[in-house]
């Protein structure tokens, strides 16, 4: 189950929460979801550059406010705060027009930890990879940055016509270990797609940033009282 199932879908309610809050019934909820969607994928296109690590969406009775993690706030910003209120106007001419631009939140904050997100790591190989650059060596330079940030394991898996050759194949590295079936394991997960000369190449990435014990002994029934992560031993 573990080797099959996404990671994150496998820990929402344990470890990991929904990147969409809100409430909705009937029609109600299918126009959400798609809105949803539609921005999600509009904003990890435009901000590619700016290495998006999640979007995160809540909605009120007469509100949406969009949380935007990125390892670079400065690129989405702009100068002067120009940058957001143009991605804003086209948030709301695209796929918001339900809500007037000032029931319109758009909140611009650094992720913790860049090196550790699996998003941004995909996306850099993605960036790398359609620069023609050999893509054992992306690989290999991806799983050295993960590990010199502290994560207890990476995997990293490539598919699609590599190097040009006529025939698709996958390759797979990997470093430390990836326990898929622990749920308490804080194990993140994303997918990207490089669109080259020779047609896409899929990457996927996984990295073990610790354990986090979500429930105490002590404490009621499905609290959640605090995080402790695993500390990476190093040899002297």
């Amino acid at each position: 189950m573990g080797q099959k199932a996404n990671p994150k879908v496998m820990r929402l309610g344990i470890t990991r929460t929904w990147n969409s809050k809100w409430f909705a019934v009937g029609r109600d909820y299918a126009k959400n979801i798609e809105q949803d969607t539609k921005v999600r994928k509009f904003l990890t296109k435009e901000l590619r550059e700016a290495g998006v690590d999640r979007v995160e969406i809540e909605r009120n009775r007469n509100k949406i406010i969009i949380n935007i993690l990125t390892a670079k706030p400065g690129l989405v910003i702009g100068r002067g705060g120009a940058g957001a209120e143009v991605m804003k106007k086209k948030i709301h001419v695209k796929f918001l027009k339900n809500y007037k631009l000032s029931e319109i939140n758009l909140n611009i904050t650094e992720v913790d930890r860049a090196a550790l997100s699996a998003q941004i790591l995909v996306q850099s190989m993605a960036a790398e990879i359609e620069k023609r650059m050999p893509f054992r060596r992306v690989m290999k330079q991806a799983i050295g940055r993960v590990e010199r940030a502290g994560a207890l394991g990476v995997k990293v898996m490539i598919k699609g016509r590599l190097n040009g050759a006529e025939i698709a194949r996958e390759e797979k590295l990997s470093s430390g270990k990836i326990p898929l079936q622990t749920l308490r394991a804080d194990i993140d997960y994303a997918r990207c797609a490089a669109h080259t000369t020779y047609g896409s190449i899929g990457l996927k990435a996984w990295i073990y940033r610790g354990e986090i014990f979500a429930k105490d002994k002590e404490a009621g029934k499905g609290e959640i009282v605090g995080v402790k992560r695993e500390e990476r031993r190093t040899k002297k």
